[in-house]
């Protein structure tokens, strides 16, 4: 029994380094970029969208929630009377619509105001906050789009990457009012399943 058990955690301590390593072995193609690029333009397009950048307005105006950081974000549930405001207001529902016009390519999706704060999302962020990352800062502050690095999601058994593009002033195109973060699934653009046939 004890062999057995030796046996097994051996096993298991061999396989963790290339679990570990599934992101990294991700290649994006030329032809993967050109379509992470290509919905790049499509998230932007999102972004312009007027009851999107409304939204972002509305909440410059408000701040952050009082009192809530990253670590107390983290403490709540994925839905309750904290958290389904940002899945059900006018925002949420508009990048919900895009959402499902995607194929599944996109999986998740998250609207952020000047300070990082969350203005909508799919389905509840790991942060409140994002200012101070990448996906947030590049965007923000340079007006660029931003590209994350390809990470492996365990649960999904997928592979995916993040975007970002600036939420542009309606009346100030050279001023960003905030970010939109968009979830590509890599794996479904790697491997496009057939549309469903109309019934």
């Amino acid at each position: 029994m004890r062999t057995l058990l030796i046996a097994t955690v051996a096993l298991f301590a061999a396989l963790s380094p290339a679990q570990d390593d599934k992101a990294k072995k991700f290649e994006i193609t030329k032809e993967v970029q050109q379509q992470i690029d290509g919905w790049k333009k499509t998230v932007a397009g999102w972004a312009a969208d007027k009851v999107v950048a409304e939204a972002v307005l509305e909440q410059n105006k408000k701040g952050p929630l009082e009192g809530m950081d990253n670590k107390k974000w983290k403490t709540l549930r994925r839905r309750g009377a904290e958290i389904d405001p940002f899945t059900t207001n006018a925002a949420a529902k508009s990048l919900g619509d895009s959402a499902k016009g995607s194929n599944g390519v996109v999986s998740e999706a998250f609207l952020n105001a000047q300070k990082g704060e969350k203005v909508a999302f799919l389905e509840k962020t790991s942060s409140y906050l994002h200012a101070g990352s990448a996906k947030f800062d590049v965007p923000f502050q340079k007006l660029q789009s931003w590209q994350g690095e390809p990470e492996f999601d365990e649960s999904s058994q997928t592979y995916a990457i993040q975007v970002a593009v600036p939420v542009l002033d309606p009346k100030d195109q050279k001023k960003a009012i905030g970010v939109l973060v968009v979830g590509l699934n890599l794996t479904q653009m790697a491997n496009p399943k057939p549309p469903t046939p109309a019934k």
